[in-house]
């Protein structure tokens, strides 16, 4: 992507510039090579301290992700050394391991303190964080992993490879603009209740005295994750799964009865009134009994929730099932006796991977024996109507468990509640524009840190996304982002329209020369207030 441009008269080589202006100016406010330098001091002959190098593998997931054996080529392509003040011949992949293997020991520090200079630095209200888990798969056996490090093991894998180990990732994001102040490595086959107290923990010391709302998915409602969040005054909001809201609840409960929300999802804004999803809540309390019976009790606040979108969802999820499955079904009554279903076994077996198949179990009655006349084998079938009625009763509904003070609604736990699915957006980031597949390393201690880096990209991703949106508010969208339209600045937007600058290098006594910005690339960098021609 190197090309020959002319500069002051002469030709010189032009790199690539991109959103590396934009990536040092952030890590800078972060002090990002500053808090791992003091955490992981070099000899003073080194060439890059560990902070520089770490700063470079953020910037390269940020413009073009590589793996590090690439890292250098991508840097000799790239104005990095405008842009960072690091040689390309320095990020060999052997400095690289280094640099991940030197801080490995110290991620929680690191973590913990670029988290606080985040919400120090950019103004960022903590009073909403929202935990949740992912995990990343990974290629090779590593049998001998270090202990002190996420183990990879199989697992429970989000991307359906179950053929590959894992290492799973927590992330901590924040109601105000999804911005991950922290994170956390776990082994691959580590339980997500287990990790929702540590991660607390870990949250309560980057916010300092601040007091936050921590909203999680339904892995974080146990007996002790309840009892422990209140005993250190941390409130809560999560859904509650069926061990403790039963089905039977939730199909008991009356619409009418029901308080409608002001609320509108974003997915809805653009619909006409009648088009969009309805939420209406109910509320009453429930006490978690403890797992010993000398624990007491846990009295919470028990908000029932109906969504319309997720009612309509659910009954054309089971019509589908239930139509694939009569087609299945059908078919095999008209082979009854063929070459493939010969005999009462083999008809059962395809009755079995049918209701396995087509998640139809739970209603699906059948009978298979052999006809007397013709000793071929017989089929019955039918669906419960009594057990499809009672499912679609709790179509729509689910539960959630909060501790908030009785002053704050019904409706505006909810609301509080909605912003979970911010952290999954940002793990889609980070297994989108961020390129994270499943990938390889020799050790988990370098794999974990990689981890940190791989988040740490995302930390600035977020942030920018966040400033370009506060810069141009009240306004919610703005031209350039999208051909003759306008679009809501998102972090892959942005960094995808900055992606087009380039830089002329110094050369002969003649000073580095950016050509003209497009006007949405001069349009985005005065609202993040960066100047691509000051220097590192």
């Amino acid at each position: 992507m190197r090309g020959q441009r002319v500069a002051y008269g002469r030709p010189s080589v032009e790199k690539l510039l991109g959103a590396l202006p934009v990536v040092a100016e952030y890590c800078r406010r972060l002090d990002l090579a500053g808090i791992i330098d003091r955490a992981c001091p070099v000899r003073d002959v080194a060439i890059l301290s560990h902070g520089q190098v770490i700063e470079a593998l953020v910037a390269n997931r940020l413009t073009s992700p590589a793996p590090m054996v690439k890292v250098a080529d991508w840097a000799r392509g790239w104005a990095v050394n405008e842009a960072l003040g690091i040689e390309a011949s320095a990020l060999n992949d052997d400095r690289i391991a280094r640099a991940l293997d030197a801080v490995a020991p110290e991620l929680d520090r690191i973590v913990g303190s670029v988290g606080a200079q985040a919400i120090a630095a950019f103004g960022i209200d903590v009073s909403r964080l929202h935990w949740d888990m992912t995990s990343i798969s990974l290629y090779g056996a590593y049998e001998q992993a270090d202990g002190d490090y996420a183990a990879p093991k199989f697992g429970h894998p989000k991307d359906r490879r179950p053929d590959l180990k894992q290492v799973q990732a927590g992330l901590a994001v924040t109601g105000d603009g999804g911005v991950p102040i922290f994170h956390r490595g776990y082994d691959g086959g580590a339980g997500e209740i287990a990790q929702v107290v540590p991660a607390m923990t870990a949250l309560k010391t980057i916010a300092g005295p601040r007091r936050f709302l921590l909203v999680g998915d339904s892995k974080l409602v146990s007996y002790t994750n309840i009892r422990d969040l209140i005993a250190a005054q941390v409130e809560f909001i999560a859904p509650a799964s069926k061990t403790y809201v039963p089905a039977t609840v939730l199909a008991a409960l009356h619409l009418d009865a029901a308080t409608e929300v002001d609320y509108v999802a974003e997915r809805d804004a653009g619909k006409p009134a009648d088009q969009r999803g309805r939420w209406r809540v109910i509320e009453d309390t429930m006490t978690m009994a403890g797992p010993r019976k000398r624990d007491p009790g846990q009295t919470l606040r028990r908000v029932f929730v109906h969504s319309t979108a997720r009612a309509h969802a659910a009954a054309a999820s089971r019509a589908k099932k239930l139509d694939r499955a009569t087609g299945d079904l059908e078919r095999l009554s008209r082979g009854l006796g063929s070459r493939h279903y010969p005999t009462e076994q083999a008809v059962t077996e395809r009755i079995t991977a049918i209701s396995r198949a087509r998640r139809v179990g739970a209603y699906l009655r059948a009978e298979v024996g052999t006809d007397p006349a013709t000793g071929k084998p017989a089929l019955s079938w039918s669906f419960d109507q009594v057990v499809i009625h009672a499912e679609a009763a709790t179509d729509g509904w689910y539960a959630l468990l909060t501790n908030l003070p009785d002053d704050i609604d019904a409706a505006e736990v909810l609301i509080r509640y909605k912003g979970q699915e911010a952290v999954e957006r940002r793990y889609s980031t980070v297994k989108g524009p961020l390129a994270v597949a499943p990938m390889f390393l020799k050790t988990n201690r370098r794999i974990e840190a990689l981890i940190t880096v791989i988040c740490l990209a995302l930390l600035i991703f977020c942030l920018v996304e966040r400033a370009a949106r506060a810069a141009i508010a009240p306004a919610t969208t703005m031209p350039g982002l999208y051909p003759g339209q306008k679009a809501k600045p998102t972090g892959q937007l942005i960094f995808q329209a900055l992606a087009g600058l380039r830089l002329i290098p110094a050369c002969s006594g003649r000073p580095a020369l950016i050509p003209q910005p497009t006007p949405i690339q001069a349009r985005l960098l005065d609202l993040l207030a960066v100047d691509p021609t000051q220097p590192p």
